[in-house]
């Protein structure tokens, strides 16, 4: 029983929200104690809101970090406090400070993703002060600040607990963020290997663009795991077991670019050995490699030993079906066999990195260890990121000025109808208005989903519980559920925050005069939010979809050109190599993601572009394995080796790719390519023609030694550059449509 209880609450521990809500249990509990020791249960309320805000401004860091962030939140809310208070009592002052501060604030975001945090944080905290007034007969007391002390000492209650919990757990957090990365890698392994399933008639190009979305999720889990580990290796390069998650990392991007490849069209392997067991064993094995990821991330979690012998079983059982074809020595498999073993010997590359990370201390040359910080360097650095995104193409300046005239709105609207707590209208725009029309539409229903629920459920509380005690406790209890689910779960966490106001407000007041106001305020609120995405500078995806393929284009140029670097001077995993490989994968999820957007809105707005987006996003992300084929095989070629003249050709191809994306930004046809497409793609199949008396003179075993990757992966590079291109005029022609569409209509 002991043990099964030390297991149970070892698992606890590993959960991402556990510690999140552990520390804010423990600063409601606090406030609550604080309220319960003075006799004065309206503390609750101010203290409750601050707690709020600065939980909601937490940033991951080590605790350096987080206490220079906590100074710098604090500093801003009492910052904003104050101008809420001061100009409160004029409402055209008050206006134009609101439209003002919000643009700014969220300006702000585009120095990075700390500071946009805190500025959101900053945002809510100015709008619980509102709200806080007007709970208090809506006139600020002149030389009373005790209501903004509460709220400025609520935050910095948490904010000292959040210090102290990084001061004490500060590896947890990389723990988990290694798992999550584990985790995803599983997943995309196990998505790979449904491609080599032997089975025709599938929809190949359906399980593409499923694994290009899972790509998306790995790169989303590499980013956040290099931040969390970077954060904490600040000022603590010698620190071992940060150094060790460090190598894991290191480890995970090399598994990444291994699982990513495409060694030859898998159509064309599965029609050629349809009937043998060479595909299945493919799959088995990428099955077990995704099955030893994840128990990898639990044994990471759990600090449990690390097993992999099926996924060994299974490459073992790989090499001895290829040994099997070989021995058949059919001539209609020679230009398969050699990527087939090329795909072998990256299996099995993978599963050397899967066992190093059980032990990455033996990895006896880490190499460059380095990584690329994307904070700002000095306030010069900060105001630059500012100054380029102050343009309406900027989806940032678009969101800053849309939030702005939103909250405008809710304002005039409140002292055009003078609704009871009329400042949740606020609120509930700041929390609805999201950048882009599909994340407002999916709030925007949920939360109006979670506020009806909280108040059904509010209502409940305060009539079957009328006990003080048991209200507050309800409320700690709904405090904690809104952390624990606000990312993934929004609906039940809007119903537990609108819960905990509900029992909270129902201390010092009636809660059931809030309930019909809640609602109607949100029904409002939400409205406006909806109305501001769609009518001001609507950031329509489709717009803005070709200048994402060509982003994603450009990247991947970028990577070819540093792979061809590494083939002249040599492997190494240096710096430069590794942010190209992330940023090609960081725009192929991107587009990916906009895609995803894309289907969340209007018909009318998005007509086929969709379709053409996501056709686009398949050819570039078998662009993109191709690439990381070579990169995963990449090594010095010498002078005298037949591939080292195919470097002039990689870089036509890098130099296609550029031209291909410069078209595609600017939306001009690129048909005008087609004869250096053509050109390339000649010049590489020449390559591979011989005289039929050397095809005789070679023996079985040269022919298993003819496998080149830098010729085997630039000519499927130069064939996929033709359906890319086709995409691509697609993605062109969009703008000629809704002209061409309203043509015919007329007619």
């Amino acid at each position: 029983m002991p043990t099964t209880l030390s297991l149970s609450l070892r698992r606890l521990w590993t959960l991402d929200k556990f510690a999140y809500s552990l520390r804010v249990f423990l600063a409601f509990s606090g406030a609550l104690l604080l309220s319960w020791a003075l006799a004065d249960i309206g503390l609750v309320i101010p203290l409750f809101l601050g707690i709020i805000a600065s939980a909601l401004s937490e940033t991951d860091d080590s605790w350096q970090g987080r206490l220079q962030a906590l100074v710098v939140t604090l500093i801003c809310f009492a910052a904003a406090s104050l101008i809420v208070r001061w100009l409160f009592p004029w409402p055209w002052l008050f206006a134009l400070g609101l439209g003002l501060a919000t643009f700014v604030l969220v300006m702000l975001g585009a120095v990075g993703q700390r500071y946009a945090t805190i500025a959101s944080g900053t945002l809510i905290l100015s709008i619980y002060t509102m709200i806080n007034i007007e709970h208090h007969g809506g006139v600020p007391q002149a030389g009373d600040w005790s209501q903004m002390l509460l709220i400025l000492s609520g935050a910095a209650w948490y904010g000292a607990i959040s210090v102290v919990w990084c001061a004490l757990f500060s590896r947890q957090p990389v723990k988990q963020s290694m798992a999550r990365l584990y985790r995803e890698l599983a997943r995309y392994l196990m998505l790979k290997a449904t491609l080599f399933e032997p089975l025709r008639g599938v929809d190949v190009e359906a399980r593409r663009l499923a694994l290009a979305r899972q790509n998306g999720r790995v790169v989303e889990a590499l980013n956040l795991a290099k931040e969390t580990i970077f954060r904490r290796l600040e000022g603590q390069r010698g620190e071992g077991k940060l150094n060790r998650y460090l190598r894991i990392y290191f480890i995970a991007q090399d598994i990444h670019e291994r699982a990513s490849s495409s060694h030859y069209p898998y159509a064309r392997l599965t029609e050629a050995f349809f009937h043998y067991d060479v595909l299945f064993r493919c799959q088995r094995l990428l099955d077990q490699q995704g099955q030893a990821c994840r128990r990898l991330a639990k044994a990471l979690l759990l600090n449990q030993p690390f097993e992999h012998d099926q996924s060994e079983q299974a490459l073992a059982d790989l090499r001895a079906s290829i040994d099997h074809l070989k021995g058949m020595r059919n001539p209609a498999w020679r230009e398969l066999m050699p990527p087939l073993n090329a795909l072998a010997d990256n299996l099995a590359s993978l599963e050397s990195q899967l066992v190093l990370a059980h032990n990455p201390d033996s990895d006896s040359s880490p190499g460059d260890t380095s990584l690329f910080d994307r904070s700002p360097g000095s306030l010069k650095d900060a105001w630059e990121r500012i100054r380029l995104n102050l343009t309406v193409a900027s989806p940032t300046f678009r969101h800053g000025l849309r939030l702005a005239v939103a909250l405008l709105a809710g304002y005039g609207v409140l002292h055009l109808i003078h609704p009871t707590q009329g400042f949740w209208i606020l609120l509930t725009t700041l929390f609805v208005c999201r950048p882009n029309f599909a994340a407002t539409r999916r709030f925007l229903s949920q939360r109006i989903v979670g506020t009806v629920l909280g108040l059904v459920a509010g209502w409940v509380s305060i009539t079957l519980f009328p006990s003080p005690l048991l209200q507050t406790l309800i409320a700690v209890a709904a405090g904690v559920t809104f952390f624990a689910t606000r990312e993934r779960h929004y609906v039940i966490a809007t119903a537990a925050i609108t819960l905990l106001v509900l029992c909270s407000f129902n201390q010092v007041g009636d809660g059931f005069d809030l309930i019909w106001p809640r609602l109607f305020d949100t029904l409002i609120g939400a409205t406006i939010a909806g109305a501001a995405v769609f009518l001001i500078l609507p950031d329509w995806q489709g717009r803005r979809l070709h200048r994402q393929a060509a982003a994603a284009l450009q990247a991947s140029r970028r990577y070819l050109e540093e792979i061809l670097h590494q083939y002249a001077s040599g492997k190494q995993d240096d710096l430069a190599y590794r942010l190209a490989r992330r940023n090609a994968h960081n725009a192929d999820a991107a587009l990916s993601t906009m895609l995803a957007n894309m289907l969340q809105e209007p018909e009318h707005y998005r007509r086929r572009d969709a379709d053409d987006g996501f056709r686009f996003l398949v050819h570039s992300h078998t662009l993109l394995g191709y690439l990381s084929a070579l990169g995963a095989h990449r090594h010095r070629l010498d002078a005298e080796e037949a591939d080292a003249q195919l470097l002039p050709n990689g870089e036509r191809i890098a130099g296609y790719l550029a031209a291909l994306a410069e078209r595609l930004e600017r939306r001009q046809p690129v048909a005008e390519l087609e004869a250096e497409r053509e050109a390339l793609l000649t010049s590489l199949e020449q390559e591979v023609l011989q005289s039929p008396e050397e095809e005789v003179l070679q023996s079985p075993e040269e022919e298993e030694q003819e496998y080149r990757p830098m010729h085997g992966q630039l000519l499927l590079v130069a064939r996929q550059l033709t359906p890319l291109s086709e995409a691509a005029e697609r993605l062109v022609a969009m703008r000629e449509r809704p002209e061409r569409e309203a043509l015919n209509a007329a007619g």
